[in-house]
């Protein structure tokens, strides 16, 4: 089981920096996601950076969300010089 997100970040080109329970450090890319659906709406920046954890994964207001495994499995590890504290 993969561990539960623990805070989010909104980053440039959107990207999300994610930190996870285990204290890992990923990066999510939300662009593949951005035209299918519900994440169209993603593509308005001001909205975008208003993700926030919930329920051990993320959310936006409208309910668009990545489950904790998605964000898991599919983030790019951060270099622990990158890591931000």
């Amino acid at each position: 089981m993969n561990p539960s997100v623990k805070s989010v970040e909104a980053l440039e080109n959107f990207k999300l920096r994610v930190e996870f329970e285990n204290n890992e450090q990923k990066v999510f890319d939300v662009e593949p996601f951005l035209e299918k659906g519900i994440f169209s709406e993603l593509k308005n920046e001001s909205y975008f950076k208003q993700v926030k954890v919930a329920f051990g994964s993320i959310e936006w207001p409208n309910e668009q969300d990545f489950s904790k495994d998605t964000l898991y499995i599919l983030g790019v590890p951060v270099a622990p010089s990158e890591t931000k504290h």
